[in-house]
């Protein structure tokens, strides 16, 4: 299945463009990367990946937020929201998985 572009576009207009700021499509889905770090990405399953930090993982787990699972392997720091048509719900989470990879120190080119 294809990513769901009009969730990319959604996404898209939630990140502040800037230098650090790239787009790739990885595994089926579109990608969004801070510094070379995943941010969060429309999935091609359906839905948006977040990255989030490790610790914080488990504690934000709900009914609309999952584990992300690739290659029957729980993703630890990923998370998987399958409710993404609220506009503030989606913002939040983009916002947080934006947040957590300019933490992390970018990736060399």
């Amino acid at each position: 299945m294809a990513y769901d572009e009009e969730l990319a576009e959604r996404i898209r207009e939630l990140i502040v463009p800037g230098p650090e700021l790239t787009e790739r499509k990885m595994f089926g889905g579109l990608a969004f990367l801070i510094g070379g770090n995943m941010a969060v990405a429309a999935s091609g399953q359906g839905g948006l990946l977040v990255r989030v930090d490790p610790e914080e993982g488990e504690r934000l787990l709900g009914d609309a937020v999952q584990p992300m699972v690739m290659g029957g392997r729980e993703m630890v720091g990923w998370l998987r929201v399958t409710t993404t048509d609220d506009d503030k719900v989606l913002r939040e989470w983009v916002e947080r998985g934006v947040a957590y990879a300019r933490t992390l120190p970018p990736k060399k080119k």
